[in-house]
C-alpha cells in the first residue's frame, strides 16, 4: 500500500525500503569538434569510436548519496579526430530503510541505472548537434561494471567514499 503526498506523489509506507532521486544535474560537459568543417564531410572509412564510462559516488549524509556517471567518448585519432566528448552527469539519491549490506550495491548499480537514460540522450544530442550521426550508447550492465570494480579493488562492499 502506498501513501499520497499533497502534490500527488506516491510514497512508500513507513519503514519500507525506498530509493528516491532528489535532484539530477549536468556537472561538467565538453564537446570538441576540432577539425570542423572539414570533418563534417563524407568519411573514407568509419572512424574508430572509443567510449569509457565510470561511476563515482560520495556519501553526503546518513541517507543521501551523490552519484555521477562520467563518460569519455571520441571518434577518430590524432589529426583525424572527429569529435571528443567529456560528460559528468550526477544525481543526489536518498536511501531509506535499506539494510547496510545493500547500500553500496544500490548506490553503485541502481542509482547509475536511473541516471543512464539522461546521459544517453545528452550524448546523442551533442553528437548530432555537432554535425555527426547521434552516438547512442548501448545499455550498460551496471551489475557487471560493479563486479569488475570490486574485483579490481579486491574489496567486497567497499566504502562509498572511495568507490569509483
Amino acid at each position: 500500500m502506498t501513501d499520497t503526498t499533497s502534490n500527488g506523489a506516491k510514497t512508500a509506507p513507513e519503514g519500507a525500503p525506498a530509493l528516491n532521486a532528489l535532484v539530477q544535474y549536468l556537472k561538467d560537459f565538453s564537446f570538441e569538434n576540432p577539425n570542423a568543417p572539414r570533418s563534417l564531410g563524407p568519411q573514407e572509412k568509419s572512424p574508430n569510436i572509443t567510449l569509457q564510462v565510470n561511476v563515482n559516488a560520495q556519501q553526503m549524509s546518513d541517507t543521501d548519496f551523490a552519484v555521477s556517471l562520467l563518460v569519455d567518448a571520441k571518434a577518430g585519432e590524432g589529426e583525424n579526430l572527429l569529435f571528443k566528448l567529456d560528460l559528468e552527469y550526477g544525481g543526489v539519491f536518498r536511501l531509506m530503510n535499506i539494510p547496510k549490506d545493500q547500500v553500496h550495491p544500490i548506490v553503485m548499480i541502481e542509482c547509475p541505472r536511473l541516471l543512464f537514460p539522461f546521459v544517453r540522450q545528452i550524448v546523442a544530442n551533442a553528437t548530432r548537434d555537432g554535425g555527426f550521426p547521434p552516438l547512442y550508447i548501448d545499455p550498460i550492465d551496471f551489475v557487471a561494471l560493479y563486479q569488475q570494480k570490486l574485483a579490481e579493488s579486491g574489496a567486497a562492499g567497499a566504502d562509498i567514499s572511495k568507490a569509483n
